[in-house]
């Protein structure tokens, strides 16, 4: 199969969530650097090869919408988003099955210091491999965002809870575990504390 996967290769950003651990409010609407958490989610996914980005909104969806304008992201509204993460991932597939994607790409809306980079080898890795989900590790740890072949998105969108796409990952004989110098791919924000450390910590890097 090396070689025989196409290009189309979209990213789905999940920025439903109801930040319920994040004291000050809602984390994708955190500012660093005087930008928020999600818009530099979606403007690193914009700088990456993905050919084509959605963000799925939920809670505070008009703020958190009006955070990315200008951005060239298209924006589907999951009003189910207190059932958990699967049912933002259902909304992504969808968007990526009538938009033709061979592979989606799902990043967390409260992961912010991703790089444009990383995305860029996980995307290479899964156009020249025969991997069918491609998951960053960073140190030996693996972390986010992970690519999944279109093969799984009818499993995907069955998934419920907050399960996301962990079980797929787990059982899928063609996982591909691509190592990265990236610690950004472990770095989601729950707490105003992690904030200031991961902004911090890239600082220094």
């Amino acid at each position: 199969m090396s070689g025989q996967h196409r290009t189309e290769v979209g990213g789905v950003v999940l920025a439903a969530g109801r930040s319920s651990r994040y004291e000050p409010g809602n984390k994708l609407l955190a500012t660093i650097g005087g930008r928020a958490v999600v818009r530099q989610v979606a403007e690193t996914a914009c700088e990456s090869p993905l050919s084509d980005v959605v963000a799925v909104l939920g809670y505070e969806g008009v703020a958190v919408a009006e955070a990315l304008e200008a951005l060239s992201v298209s924006l589907r509204h999951n009003d189910d988003y207190a059932a958990g993460q699967s049912a933002s991932v259902r909304h992504g597939v969808d968007y990526a099955q009538k938009s033709g994607w061979d592979a989606a790409l799902f990043l967390l809306g409260d992961m912010p210091f991703v790089r444009a980079e990383t995305i860029e080898v996980l995307i290479e890795a899964y156009r020249t491999g025969t991997a069918t989900v491609v998951v960053p590790e960073h140190e030996g740890t693996r972390g986010n965002p992970v690519l999944f072949d279109g093969c799984h998105f009818d499993a995907l969108a069955s998934v419920s809870g907050d399960r996301g796409g962990r079980d797929i990952i787990e059982t899928t004989e063609r996982t591909a575990f691509i190592e990265v110098e990236d610690p950004g791919i472990h770095w989601d924000i729950d707490t105003d504390a992690d904030l200031a450390e991961f902004a911090d910590r890239r600082d220094s890097l």
